[in-house]
């Protein structure tokens, strides 16, 4: 009964940011005009990760996910703040770097890239802050093997894994000879890292309903 609970309220969750993605492609188009994915594609990005952002915060403090603060004073509240905003950005310029050394230009569309790499601190490293907060060493164990000890824990291995993978396959189709309005650097990259993104969301909780009598951690 206790897993059920929780996987619905995992898939609840996940359908509540996977619709704000939705969202994000959609009312745009009600503000910019001509607006379209491709054509308007760094508003399209920053509005899927705006969106991404302020849902994911705001569904992970109602559920109570985010681990309890062990004092409530104003300046260890402020700290912590202020550590979560400093991770957040460390995330993005380790992104950006590692898409440069992927191949990225470095100083030609550094803003793109640079934008690029904020999506994927978004789909990644802002839920394990929202989930685990600003604590490298349980992000090292979560992300280690056999590391997971709750069911959000999966997901952020999942939804993290998805979302990087799908980004590094949306780069195979740039360099091809196609002409094609999409691989126009870094769309196909965006697209591949928020269908990953949205792929893990819809895997983690079918894949822990499915292999729920083999994982033997505590529930938070």
């Amino acid at each position: 009964m206790m897993w059920d609970v929780e996987i619905r309220g995992m898939a609840s969750a996940h359908a509540i940011v996977a619709s704000s993605i939705f969202m994000a492609t959609v009312m745009p188009a009600v503000f910019v005009e001509n607006f379209s994915v491709y054509g308007s594609h760094m508003v399209w990005l920053y509005c899927v990760a705006g969106s991404v952002a302020v849902v994911n915060i705001t569904v992970f403090w109602l559920l109570g996910i985010s681990p309890p603060t062990k004092k409530n004073t104003l300046s260890y509240k402020l700290n912590r703040l202020f550590r979560s905003c400093l991770y957040f950005l460390l995330s993005c310029l380790f992104f950006h770097t590692v898409v440069v050394l992927y191949g990225a230009p470095l100083l030609e569309s550094a803003l793109e890239t640079f934008s690029l790499a904020v999506l994927l601190s978004t789909l990644t490293t802002l839920r394990c802050l929202c989930v685990l907060g600003p604590n490298v060493q349980a992000w090292i164990r979560v992300f280690s093997r056999d590391g997971a000890m709750s069911v959000w824990d999966t997901s952020l291995q999942i939804t993290t894994g998805c979302s990087v993978i799908g980004a590094w396959l949306g780069a195979f189709p740039i360099p091809l000879d196609w002409d094609r309005p999409w691989q126009v650097w870094p769309i196909s990259c965006t697209l591949g890292a928020t269908t990953g993104f949205l792929t893990g969301l819809l895997a983690a909780p079918v894949w822990i309903h499915w292999h729920r009598k083999q994982l033997t951690y505590k529930l938070k």
